[in-house]
């Protein structure tokens, strides 16, 4: 049976064919594709049907990178499966392409290397403006970023100062609350689940809640029993449960952290929440509002954080501030006493 030939490479269309089809000049044919250039309503019609009939396309890269503007915006993102990574991550391309930009998105898989590499590679993509979603690359690398005419983006990381632009929630004041609510409801022992990701945004959540609870004369039990997750929500409630102290006010610092220990909670330990147990959870992922858990949380606000990300991006020189801290709003449900 002979083989078949592998099909031949149709060669790409150019502009200049695109003109000559058109009976235009070469300029003509540029400015048609580019927004804002001044062209008549006949030559456009007439650049439109060559550019049609020849199945001619802009190589917009290509344009970018003559006049220094790629159109590249990279998000560097790590844990893409979770519910909050991957709802800021819809609503923040769905924006930036409105505007025009084109999306990359890196998987980083967690790995604090990987961040370091992925913002490496979006200097070899000329991108000009990179938005790290999750992760702590090196400020010497997003100083260089800066220096290479990009504009970085860090997402709830306040520990830099100068050069990027830091879009934070307030997790120190939301944690604080947290504390305030469980000591209302009339709890006495209280704990905080947290989690091995050691991210500056959990961090913040953990150090804040403890410290509110020492401040009102209470000791605070913390429990990290692995990666951010619903298995470790689960493994610390085994933890927090089992001996004769257990918490009755439990804050966790993402919410599927709260729905591992909930359901351990109920499920195992046969604990009535919010009766024996109040919890309150942090994010309000699509979970967190259905009836099995109808959770107390906080929630980040997505759109907020993404229509403030596409306006930095799309401003050729930012009068933002350096830095933009978003308040967490308080959802009130059932897992907290009245």
């Amino acid at each position: 049976m002979a083989k078949s030939k592998p099909m031949a490479k149709k060669p790409s269309v150019s502009a200049s064919k695109v003109a000559e089809l058109a009976g235009v000049s070469r300029s003509a044919v540029s400015r048609t594709f580019t927004d804002g250039a001044s062209v008549s309503a006949e030559t456009r019609a007439k650049v439109l049907a060559a550019a049609d009939r020849l199945g001619y396309h802009v190589n917009h890269l290509a344009r970018g990178l003559i006049h220094h503007r790629s159109g590249i915006v990279c998000l560097i993102v790590a844990q893409m499966q979770t519910p909050f990574q991957a709802a800021l991550v819809e609503a923040a391309t769905r924006r930036l392409q409105a505007k025009g930009k084109v999306v990359m998105v890196l998987n980083t898989a967690g790995q604090p290397a990987n961040v370091e590499a992925a913002l490496r590679q979006t200097l070899n993509y000329r991108a000009e403006a990179t938005v790290v979603v999750s992760g702590a690359p090196p400020l010497s690398l997003v100083e260089t970023c800066i220096e290479n005419g990009q504009r970085v983006i860090l997402i709830n990381r306040d520990d830099v100062t100068g050069g990027p632009h830091c879009v934070m929630v307030g997790n120190e004041a939301a944690a604080e609350e947290a504390c305030f609510m469980l000591r209302r409801a009339g709890c006495r022992r209280l704990a905080v689940v947290s989690s091995t990701a050691g991210t500056p945004s959990i961090v913040a959540r953990e150090t804040a809640f403890a410290a509110a609870g020492a401040a009102a004369g209470m000791e605070v039990a913390v429990s990290r029993a692995g990666p951010t997750g619903y298995a470790a929500g689960a493994d610390s409630a085994r933890q927090l449960l089992a001996g004769s102290g257990r918490p009755d006010g439990v804050f966790c610092v993402t919410d599927l952290l709260a729905l591992g220990f909930l359901d351990v909670a109920r499920i195992e330990f046969r604990m009535r929440v919010p009766e024996e147990l109040c919890l309150i959870g942090f994010d309000d992922i699509p979970a967190a509002g259905w009836l099995g858990y109808d959770l107390t949380t906080f929630r980040q606000p997505i759109d907020a954080i993404a229509d403030h990300i596409a306006t930095l991006v799309d401003e050729e020189d930012s009068a933002q501030p350096p830095q933009r801290r978003f308040p967490a709003q308080v959802i009130w449900r059932k897992t907290v006493r009245p």
